[in-house]
């Protein structure tokens, strides 16, 4: 093998190899930042992750609304089969409310989940499928029709 192939073949391992490492770098950083939607029911069935962060989708259970001090609150997420404990700081979304589709982001500690982000569901239009088919169960449970907080014509 020649000088000038032995170089070529060194340079073209080496952009392989830095195209692979940048590849694996991009792949750990979006798994990091994924965060999964898991019922009341999947949480207690033991199939959403321990320590890890992840979202929890459901309908406010009514009369589970409980103002702390300042901004705290809790609320309950049922899903009709199970409910969770929500725990949340913070500014609440305007249509926050009891029997309304919220979703919340944070983690398990001490068997009750603590929320950094809530957000109320506010129009069908623009949501994920999963998210969707969650809280038209829950909906369908309760019997509350998807379209409970839209004015008839």
């Amino acid at each position: 093998m020649t000088p000038t192939r032995k170089r070529r073949l060194i340079v073209v391992g080496l952009i392989l190899l830095a195209v692979g490492v940048a590849t694996a770098l991009t792949v750990a950083a979006l798994q990091q930042n994924m965060t999964y939607l898991f019922t009341p029911s999947e949480i207690i069935a033991g199939k959403a992750p321990a320590e890890a962060r992840f979202r929890i989708g459901g309908m406010v259970k009514e009369h589970s609304i409980e103002r702390g001090q300042s901004l705290t609150v809790a609320f309950v997420v049922t899903d009709g089969d199970d409910d969770m404990r929500v725990e949340y700081e913070g500014i609440l979304p305007d249509l926050f409310r009891e029997k309304q589709s919220v979703i919340a982001t944070g983690s398990m500690q001490g068997g009750k989940f603590i929320a950094t982000e809530v957000l109320a569901k506010h129009d069908e239009t623009y949501v994920p499928r999963d998210v969707a088919e969650a809280m038209e169960n829950a909906h369908r449970k309760h019997d509350v029709p998807l379209s409970a907080d839209k004015p008839s014509p």
